[in-house]
Parts: structure tokens; sequence; C-alpha cells
């Protein structure tokens, strides 16, 4: 699933003006007592945008997501200067949880056969943390 959306993702975010040069996948690790792990961070000089992946998203895993997203800096203190972005991925929302997360700040990636693309509408602007 990850592989799918990070071959669209700088192309995806460019599109919406957050200008991306390249993406890392799975980090993972432990810091202050607790473990962490973030499906992709995308980066650019000054921002980075947080991506979970999901392949069925419910409204449970994106409160579980901000709150971990919420964290980011404390565990990545390479990334304290930067703004923080999120996206949430997946094939299937259910429960409105797409809806939810777009609420959320978050921009909202669907995967499809063998690309994906954002659903929220034109205009949307994310929610910056830092």
């Amino acid at each position: 699933m990850e592989s799918l959306v990070e071959g669209d993702l700088i192309y995806l975010l460019n599109e919406r003006g957050v200008w991306i040069n390249d993406t890392s996948t799975w980090r993972k690790g432990y810091r202050g007592g607790e473990n962490y792990e973030f499906g992709i961070i995308a980066h650019n000089g000054q921002e980075i945008v947080i991506v979970e992946v999901k392949t069925t998203l419910r409204v449970g895993q994106v409160e579980a997501f901000i709150e971990r997203f919420k964290k980011a800096k404390g565990y990545m203190p390479e990334y304290e200067a930067r703004t923080v972005l999120g996206a949430i991925t997946c094939l299937r929302a259910e429960e409105a949880s797409d809806q939810h997360a777009q609420n959320q700040g978050l921009f909202v990636i669907r995967a499809i056969g063998d690309s994906a693309f954002i659903v929220n509408p034109e205009g949307f602007q994310p929610h910056k943390f830092g």
C-alpha cells in the first residue's frame, strides 16, 4: 500500500501547493518511553507531511493517528523547526472517516488501482502544526 501511494505522493502534494522534494517510508523508533511508526514522510526544506497508510480507514484510526501525529516533533527532533502537515491514505473509508480526517485538517488520499488522488476539495487548507 505504501508503494502505491508513494509513487504519486510528490506529484499530488505539489499539485496542491505543498512543494515536496522527496519521501521516506517506514520511519520507526523509540523516544521518550514510547514506540512510534509513520508510514511515509514527505520532505522539503521547511515542511514535512506525515502520511498514515490504511487499507480500510475507520474513525478510531484517524483519532489514533492524530495523537501520534501531534507528538511527531518530539519523536523526531530533527524536524523541530519545520511545519508539520498530515495526510491519511486508504483504499476504503468507513464510518465517514475520510470526512472526519478532512475536518481535522488532514489531506485525504484515496488509492485506486495503480494510482492515488487527493479527495479534499480544491482550496482545502491543511492544518499546520508548528
